[in-house]
């Protein structure tokens, strides 16, 4: 199969992100056709309709690298039963101005960890409305729930678990099948 560029957002800003080193793991375990490269967006101003006549280059440069990816990864916390703020705040960015969606036939996948034993059930459902919204085409199973417990990882950033480890290279090899059926159906730049 085609090789595929992924960009993929980490919906924490900390540093030391259970997330952010779920992220790590995955790329670890994913098919080689996938190349990952982070879409960062902490430096993202509160968004407000009033930058959209002068659309900040923060905002520009998060919109074009969401739109020059091939598929959109998001490896999420859960605050609250809900997403983060700034991933919120991202997306809003790269949804405007409106009649310039930066998501759209774009194919994603979500998937995100926690201490709690739903993992981010909540907060994915919501994730998942939003980019149902933007015409984001999703990968809708398997799903991602993955509950982070001491020793999840190894001293390698590997996923320690062998039969998690195998659901998540099977999730990221399902991720990649339906890249390869959206943009066959939805090519770029067609």
């Amino acid at each position: 199969m085609k090789t595929y560029n992924v960009g993929y957002l980490v919906g924490s800003l900390a540093k030391d992100s259970i997330n952010r080193k779920l992220a790590h793991a995955l790329i670890k375990l994913a098919p080689e056709q996938l190349k990952f490269t982070e879409i960062p967006f902490a430096e993202l101003p509160l968004y407000s309709y009033d930058y959209d006549a002068d659309y900040p280059e923060a905002g520009r440069n998060f919109k074009k690298a969401i739109e020059s990816s091939d598929a959109i990864l998001i490896i999420t916390p859960e605050y609250n039963r809900s997403i983060p703020g700034g991933l919120k705040n991202a997306i809003d960015w790269a949804s405007r101005p409106w009649g310039t969606n930066s998501f759209a036939h774009i194919p994603s996948a979500v998937i995100g960890t926690s201490p709690g034993a739903i993992g981010t059930a909540v907060g994915q459902q919501h994730l998942r409305s939003i980019l149902g919204f933007l015409n984001s085409p999703q990968m809708s199973s398997p799903e991602g729930y993955i509950q982070f417990k001491d020793g999840f990882l190894n001293d390698a950033g590997e996923v320690a678990d062998a039969g998690t480890a195998k659901f998540l290279a099977s999730y990221l090899e399902e991720f990649h099948q339906h890249i390869a059926r959206v943009l066959t159906v939805l090519p770029r730049g067609a």
